[in-house]
């Protein structure tokens, strides 16, 4: 029986190469994929106890225990449970506007600061509004001659 290479294997009596699949699983899109998915479910499991330990103690003080599991209907014979889910979807209302408002508009709001701050690398033409870098002395578009921003007089204020 011939020695087959390591990246072979065999499967049904026929050799398999192995290379694709290993190539596969070493792609750093599939790693940063699990590493995301690890730290969402960590990051779930977080925003759940704030809102166990903070957010509903909170909403108990205003309007008591929220826990509606008890609510029910009857159809016949069928009886429906939806206070589970009405708990479950105001359990999400709650973390979702928790999340947007301790972490989305913060986040948003530094980003905003931060592109406030950064140099501008483009300007646009006077002549034909396309956009130009900085440095130009010509627009590439209607060829006018531009002033390069760093011969440009500064705005006094």
């Amino acid at each position: 029986m011939p020695v087959r290479p390591r990246e072979y294997f065999v499967l049904g009596g026929k050799s398999v190469r192995m290379s694709g699949f290993k190539n596969f699983i070493m792609r750093g899109n599939l790693v940063e994929l699990a590493v995301a998915v690890v730290i969402g479910t960590q990051f779930s499991n977080l925003v759940k106890q704030f809102v166990s330990s903070f957010v509903n103690p909170l909403l108990s003080l205003v309007g008591g225990t929220p826990n509606l599991g008890n609510l029910t209907f009857k159809v016949g014979k069928a009886i429906f449970s939806y206070g589970q889910f009405v708990t479950a979807a105001l359990s999400f209302l709650i973390s979702a506007l928790v999340v947007y408002f301790i972490l989305v508009l913060p986040v948003s709001r530094l980003l905003q600061l931060l592109e406030r701050n950064k140099a501008a690398t483009t300007m646009d033409c006077p002549e034909c509004t396309m956009s130009v870098p900085v440095a130009a002395r010509r627009c590439p578009e209607c060829t006018t001659e531009i002033t390069p921003a760093t011969e440009r007089p500064q705005p006094v204020g």
